[in-house]
Parts: structure tokens; C-alpha cells; sequence
């Protein structure tokens, strides 16, 4: 492993979203999962987010990297939050409440310096749902893309068919908001530049 390709900082998720994202943006880390009981509901949706990403980055903080990221990633809608299904009974629900609507998703970070919050933050991004057919909804059910995704779709798989139009940063609906994130890397000096230099 080449020095640029030394992890720079902890990733307190699962998500291959997420770690994707820092492919994409040539940021190296370390992946370590945290687990924790996470919150499940809260009257401001930010906060509840926000603090679930704390909670994860503070399981999985550890010696080195010095930093670790935490990040949790809500939908929104009505005032309810839809966390990740548990089953297609579940998801298909899930599809049929945001079918020709708008909903709300909420990507909070909490970036800690060794067991101190160094920065946190969140994003929020309207999502607008085309009117789905039963039928499209079952079929995207049965594709199981819906597992492990808060409001039971990804964006940037098949579920691309799902939206209409966004409202804010799409990264933030895969699950960071990439400038902030990287902005807060810069201010913690967790990278020195950015874009960082690959090796030719």
C-alpha cells in the first residue's frame, strides 16, 4: 500500500454506499462498522440523525486512524420517519406512502477526533416519487434492492426509475453529503488537500 492509499480516517458504517462515495471521491479509509442500538425516533429529524451518526462513531473510534466518521441516513415524510424495512411486506408499504409524493432525506455526520466531536452536521434533500403501478412496485420489491435502505430504495440503483426530481445534493441521498464532509476533512486537517494527489 502506497502512502496515498493509507487509510486517512475511520468509516463507522456498513454501507457500500458510503464507501463507494469515497472511492468516487479518492478519499482512502478504513471501514469499521459500528454496533449500536440506534435511536429510532425523535421530533427533530435532524437530530435524530446527527445523533445516531455520534453513536457510531463513537463504537467504532479507535487507535489509529485518529478520526473516525459516523453517518445515519433517514426518510422523511409527513412528519414520520421511515427507517429500513424489515421485510417486502414492509418495503412494498414503504414505496406505496412515497408514490407520487415528496419526502425528505436527512444524512447527519459526526466527525470524531480521537473520543471528541471535531465536527458534525447534516443535510437534508427533497425527493420527488413519479406515481408508481402496483406492478412497478412489485417488481422492484422482488429485485430486493429495498434491503438495508432507509425508505426501502437506492437512488442510484434501479430506483433511479422511482424519483421524478431531486431538491439538494443526490450524495446526501446515497447517504453523505460529500461537500460538507470533505469540508469538515480540510478544517481537521484529516487530509491535507483536496483533491488528494494520486500516484501516476
Amino acid at each position: 500500500m502506497t502512502r496515498s492509499e493509507e487509510p486517512l480516517f475511520r468509516l463507522a458504517s456498513a454501507s457500500p454506499r458510503r464507501r463507494l462515495i469515497f472511492r468516487l471521491v479518492g478519499i482512502p479509509c478504513l471501514v469499521s462498522p459500528a454496533n449500536v442500538e440506534e435511536e429510532a425516533s425523535h421530533a427533530d429529524p435532524a437530530r435524530l440523525c446527527t445523533g445516531n451518526a455520534r453513536l457510531k462513531a463513537a463504537a467504532a473510534a479507535s487507535e489509529p486512524p485518529r478520526f473516525t466518521l459516523g453517518a445515519d441516513t433517514i426518510v422523511v415524510i409527513d412528519g414520520r420517519v421511515l427507517g429500513k424495512p424489515a421485510d417486502e411486506r414492509e418495503a412494498r408499504q414503504m414505496l406505496e406512502t412515497l408514490s407520487g409524493r415528496t419526502h425528505e432525506v436527512f444524512t447527519g455526520w459526526s466527525l470524531l477526533d480521537g473520543d471528541r466531536t471535531a465536527s458534525e452536521g447534516h443535510a437534508v434533500t427533497s425527493v420527488s416519487f413519479r406515481p408508481l403501478e402496483p406492478a412497478r412496485i412489485d417488481d422492484y420489491v422482488r429485485a430486493r434492492e429495498w434491503t438495508d435502505k432507509a425508505g426501502g430504495y437506492a437512488i442510484q440503483g434501479l430506483g433511479a426509475y422511482l424519483i421524478e426530481s431531486i431538491s439538494g445534493d443526490p450524495f446526501n441521498v446515497m447517504g453523505l453529503p460529500v461537500s460538507q464532509v470533505v469540508q469538515a476533512f480540510l478544517d481537521h486537517d484529516v487530509i491535507p488537500r483536496y483533491p488528494l494527489q494520486r500516484p501516476v
